[in-house]
């Protein structure tokens, strides 16, 4: 006799515990790996101080999404180019092992290896549509595993600040901007 899903014991907390490290564990070793292995090149691109090309669809897919409805449709373009130019300028003060553990977070959503699993998206993040990253960014945001859900609070804040810093973003939230003086 087979024991049904009804029967199967719930996960334990010692078991979700070992889940957890175990899935830490897998993610830094992805994530140290493609660092050695030559995977993602830490040189910037093209016209940018700390992103890479590897980088840069990932970030525009996901920013798009998050700036839906803060932004009209026909400026999404505009607005993902001006947040992608600030973010960037951001992480290029970031201490360099702030920089580093950004770049890995970056990395393990830009692996194909990694990717499909982690965030769902299991083709190149330009081909992604705006539902598929907002399960990917509600799925981190809920997940049971810290990691994943730090992952979704550092993306947010990384965005967020370099979109509100902009005085375009200003009026959509009713902040007047900083006082004259």
């Amino acid at each position: 006799m087979n024991p049904s899903l009804i029967d199967a014991p719930a996960l334990s907390r010692r078991g979700l515990l070992k889940f957890s490290l175990g899935a830490s564990a897998f993610l830094a070793t992805v994530g140290l790996g493609a660092s050695l292995s030559g995977c993602s090149s830490s040189l910037p691109a093209h016209g940018f101080a700390a992103l890479r090309d590897s980088d840069l669809p990932f970030l525009r897919a996901i920013i798009a999404v998050m700036l839906d409805g803060a932004v009209a449709v026909e400026g999404i373009p505009a607005a993902t180019d001006a947040t992608l130019r600030n973010l960037d300028t951001e992480l290029a003060y970031l201490s360099p092992a702030m920089l580093k553990l950004t770049r890995q977070l970056f990395d393990v959503l830009t692996l194909g290896v990694t990717c499909g699993p982690l965030a769902g998206i299991w083709g190149a993040w330009e081909n992604a549509s705006a539902d598929d990253i907002r399960q990917f960014l509600n799925r981190w945001e809920n997940s049971s595993l810290d990691l994943l859900r730090q992952g979704h609070n550092a993306l947010l804040q990384m965005v967020m600040m370099a979109w509100y810093s902009r005085a375009e973003a200003w009026a959509h939230c009713g902040y007047p901007g900083p006082p004259k003086i």
